[in-house]
C-alpha cells in the first residue's frame, strides 16, 4: 500500500511543477493547454464525439474545467504508475534523474498523438500557426513532469527519512 501512495504523491507532485511551469510561463504572457479543452473532450465522449474540427469552437459542456482539472491531474497520476510499472518500487526509494527524463518525454506521445488530433489541432499541433512553438512548449511541459517525478519522490523520501528517524 505505501508505494501505491507514494506514487500517487509522485504523479501529484510532478503534475503540480507542470502547473508551476505554466504559471510561469502565463507570468511571460505565454499561453499553455486550457484545461477546459480537455474537460470539453471527456465530456463529449459519451455522446460518441471523440474528434473536433476545432474543439474551441465546439460548443462548452457543464463542467468542463473541473473535468479537465481531473483529468490532468488523474493523467499526471498514470503516468507515474508507468514509472513504477518500468522501473519498479525501487527507483522509488533510490531515485536518479534519467529514468524520470524518460518518463517524462516519452509522456508526450499522449498530446501528440491523440490529443492534438482528436481537438482538431492535428498531428503534433500541425494545425496550429506555429506548429514548432507549441511542439516546443509541449516538450517542455513533458520534460518539466519528468524532473517533478524525480524532485517529488526525493522530496517524499527525505520527509520520510526525517518522519522515521
Amino acid at each position: 500500500m505505501h508505494i501505491i501512495i507514494k506514487t500517487i504523491l509522485v504523479g501529484v507532485g510532478a503534475t503540480f511543477a507542470m502547473d508551476i511551469w505554466s504559471f510561469i510561463l502565463s507570468v511571460f504572457n505565454i499561453k499553455s493547454l486550457d484545461y477546459r479543452f480537455v474537460g470539453r473532450w471527456i465530456g463529449n465522449m459519451p455522446n460518441g464525439q471523440f474528434f473536433h474540427k476545432n474543439i474551441s469552437n465546439s460548443a462548452p459542456i457543464k463542467s468542463e474545467l473541473i473535468i479537465g482539472w481531473a483529468a490532468h491531474y488523474s493523467i499526471g497520476i498514470c503516468f507515474a504508475f508507468l514509472m513504477l510499472a518500468i522501473y519498479g518500487k525501487s527507483w522509488f526509494e533510490k531515485p536518479y534523474l534519467f529514468p524520470a527524463l524518460v518518463i517524462g518525454i516519452t509522456t508526450i506521445i499522449a498530446p501528440f498523438y491523440l490529443m492534438q488530433p482528436a481537438f482538431g489541432f492535428g498531428l503534433a499541433g500541425a494545425n496550429f500557426p506555429e506548429p514548432n512553438s507549441v511542439r516546443l512548449k509541449s516538450f517542455m511541459a513533458h520534460l518539466v513532469y519528468g524532473i517533478g517525478l524525480y524532485a517529488t519522490v526525493v522530496l517524499i523520501n527525505f520527509l520520510i527519512s526525517k518522519i522515521t528517524s
